[in-house]
């Protein structure tokens, strides 16, 4: 078959592949610690499995409307309200079969050939698939270890131009971590205000902190007209094989959004809405234990990177990700991360497959267990004192 140009343009998560070349060494007989894959290793509480089964035994197995079912819409309206200090109605909310449609959307709605869009780098991935997907130009704005991995401003008002349709923040941010605080979210926002560009603020990661409160850009003026949020349920409550998010957004983008579902996915499974409900309506003790174990895990693997020589490695305050600086090992990012999984039977990613600003690093994931971390750091050691000699 001749295949359209534009399938040329979409790149890949390197974390599926780098699990692929895993499960081959374990399929051999080896036994590798995951450290690749951002999602949480918990079980989605029973509650909302109960709940999903009950739809399922209630007839909940039909078509339901493109932009979700309205309690669900509403449900979400209520908690962005509440976690934003927002005022948020259900016409403004759009969900989807998990968060990335959200995403996809936006920058199909609002780019096209021409157009620009600035993206964090290093960043998830996918944001610069579907910038070029779309036809538009990506345009990286880096996120250094020297700023805690937070977006400098003045770096981004010298990447805007009259082309730029569409800017994309993540925070707390895979792969680093990072957090862009109040601070900068303000001057963002009046940067962009008075520019009239969008942004697409993904917030999947709102509810991992481990200090502090969660600061959304959409409260700052005007940018309730100007944000699209991007968040879900894979993250906060385990529950990534579900495929449920939500966008939350102007009145009239949430349409167009509506007809972009109709025309691709139709709707949302609609046993799954009703997991979403139990799960917003619910007991958050599951999501509190979660988060609290996460920062268990993130302490004990910061203070074992810490002590081996040639990595140095900052404190995340939210998320579940390292993003280590591994240069004094003389070693690529790619070739240091390759060397991990076949000599040492740890998986892990190259800070390279998150953006040109990320070599230098590797990310780990700490969504294992307490036991295997410690093993992980065992080997990690191991192969840095290999590579030093």
């Amino acid at each position: 078959m001749n295949l359209a140009r534009r399938m040329d343009k979409l790149g890949t998560e390197s974390a599926f592949e780098v699990l692929v070349k895993a499960r081959d060494l374990e399929a051999r007989g080896r036994d590798v610690v995951h450290l690749e894959i951002g999602e949480p290793d918990f079980d989605t509480p029973p509650h909302i499995v109960y709940a999903a089964g009950q739809a399922l035994r209630s007839g909940h197995t039909h078509y339901g409307p493109p932009a979700g079912l309205p309690e669900l819409r509403e449900a979400i309206a209520g908690d962005v309200s509440r976690s934003r200090g927002i005022p948020v109605n259900p016409d403004q909310v759009v969900v989807t079969p998990g968060a990335k449609p959200i995403m996809f959307y936006a920058i199909l709605a609002l780019a096209q050939p021409g157009d620009e869009v600035i993206y964090p780098d290093p960043g998830f991935p996918i944001y610069e698939s579907v910038i070029r997907f779309a036809g538009a130009r990506p345009v990286p704005i880096s996120l250094t270890e020297e700023r805690n991995f937070g977006l400098d401003v003045n770096e981004l008002a010298d990447r805007i131009t009259d082309r730029t349709r569409l800017l994309i923040i993540n925070s707390p941010q895979n792969p680093t971590s990072g957090i862009i605080p109040p601070s900068d979210l303000k001057s963002i926002a009046e940067l962009v205000v008075d520019k009239g560009i969008p942004v697409l603020a993904d917030e999947i990661y709102s509810r991992i902190l481990y200090d502090g409160e969660f600061h959304s850009i959409s409260v700052y003026e005007g940018m309730q007209d100007q944000t699209i949020i991007l968040d879900g349920f894979s993250k906060t409550y385990a529950m990534t094989g579900w495929r449920i998010g939500y966008g939350v957004m102007p009145q009239s983008l949430a349409e167009k959004f509506g007809l972009l579902m109709v025309n691709s996915n139709s709707c949302t499974a609609t046993f799954t809405q009703r997991a979403a409900l139990a799960a917003l309506q619910g007991p958050q003790d599951n999501v509190r234990a979660m988060v609290a174990e996460f920062k268990r895990r993130r302490d004990i693997f910061v203070a074992g990177l810490r002590e081996i020589p040639g990595i140095r490695c900052p404190l995340p305050g939210g998320a579940f990700y390292l993003f280590p600086n591994v240069e004094d090992l003389g070693r690529s990012s790619q070739e240091f991360a390759d060397y991990l999984l076949y000599e040492g039977n740890v998986a892990a990613l190259s800070g390279r497959g998150f953006g040109a600003f990320g070599e230098g690093h590797v990310r780990f994931s700490y969504a294992n267990s307490v036991e295997n971390i410690h093993k992980a750091l065992n080997r990690i050691a191991e192969c840095v004192r290999k590579i030093r000699g």
